[in-house]
Formats: structure tokens, C-alpha cells, sequence
């Protein structure tokens, strides 16, 4: 093992759970989002040679994050049925209903998004990275970043306010508008 791969590999082991972290909000599956880290580790120590500036290791790792995700959907033709994630929370019982609908509400919105807006809007809202970083992860110009984060925002608060209407008309779903 090469220098270069041990120091990967050492800086790997801090990053692996925002890896995992990002593919699950891709997948909504914990088995699918490991499996992906898991081959995104794999071809990351062994294509280390491309990495040209160690700096820009957090960038390149979510770059390989988001091209072994393209893998897995290509070889992927069922989909994910959000309903099967199970939430688990330490609150009381009215607490936990409560967060587990908000989220089970959140979580299916995003999964009704287009791929491609679901990793834009986690990329920046979730993982806090700038546009110039999502760009460079997606491969993709700023300007379309931009445009899909925002059509992504806009998709996703119209579906929240249509989930909320229902929520009003049958039960409270706990879910709020946020502007």
C-alpha cells in the first residue's frame, strides 16, 4: 500500500459516516446506502492516483460517492418504498408518531423528487457544501446547480403544502410550512 492510499484510507475512516450519511438520503435504504460507501471506499484507495491535490479530497470522495450511487441506479429496477424505513427515536409515544410522520412525510417528498434534484438539494442543504463543490461533485456547470436547487426547493414545498392540505382534511400529520 502506497503512502498516498494510507493517508486516504486514514481520512476515510472520519468520512465514512458523512458518506453514509449522503447515500442515505439518496437511497433511503441503510443496506443500500452501505453497500454504496462501501464500493465508493473501494474505488477511492484504488484509483487514489487521480487525486491531484489531497485538499480536494472531501470534493473528489463525494464525486466517487455519487458515481457509484449512478452505478447502483443503472443496475437498480425496483424501486424503494420509503414506508419500509423504520424510525426510532428515544421521545415518548405522541412524540415519536409525531416526528416519524413529519419525516416519513419529509423523506417521501424528497423520494418523489427527480434524482438528480433529490443529490443537489442534500449536497447543499444537508451537507452544507457550497455550489462550486456540488458542481464539481455532479460534474456539472454552477448554472445548473443553481437551477436545479432551485426547481428542487420549489418541487419539494409543493409537495409539503399538498401533504399538509391532506394532512388538515383527514389527520394532522405534523407537518408546518416553513418560509
Amino acid at each position: 500500500m502506497s503512502a498516498k492510499q494510507r493517508r486516504l484510507c486514514q481520512h476515510l475512516e472520519g468520512e465514512q459516516p458523512r458518506l453514509q450519511r449522503m447515500a442515505y438520503s439518496w437511497t433511503h435504504d441503510m443496506d443500500i446506502a452501505d453497500e454504496i460507501v462501501q464500493q465508493t471506499m473501494i474505488k477511492a484507495i484504488r484509483h487514489i492516483d487521480s487525486l491531484k491535490d489531497f485538499r480536494a479530497v472531501d470534493g473528489w470522495m463525494f464525486r466517487v460517492l455519487s458515481n457509484c450511487f449512478y452505478d447502483h441506479c443503472r443496475r437498480q429496477k425496483d424501486t424503494i418504498d420509503i414506508d419500509d424505513c423504520v424510525l426510532v427515536d428515544d421521545h415518548t409515544p405522541d412524540s415519536l408518531n409525531d416526528r416519524d410522520e413529519m419525516l416519513s412525510g419529509v423523506r417521501s417528498a424528497i423520494a418523489q423528487l427527480p434524482v438528480k434534484h433529490r443529490q443537489v438539494i442534500t449536497l447543499v442543504d444537508l451537507e452544507s457544501l457550497s455550489y462550486l463543490e456540488v458542481a464539481e461533485i455532479l460534474q456539472v456547470p454552477i448554472g445548473t446547480v443553481m437551477s436545479r436547487l432551485n426547481r428542487a426547493r420549489k418541487n419539494l414545498k409543493e409537495l409539503l403544502q399538498d401533504e399538509g392540505r391532506k394532512g388538515n382534511s383527514s389527520h394532522r400529520t405534523g407537518l408546518k410550512l416553513v418560509r
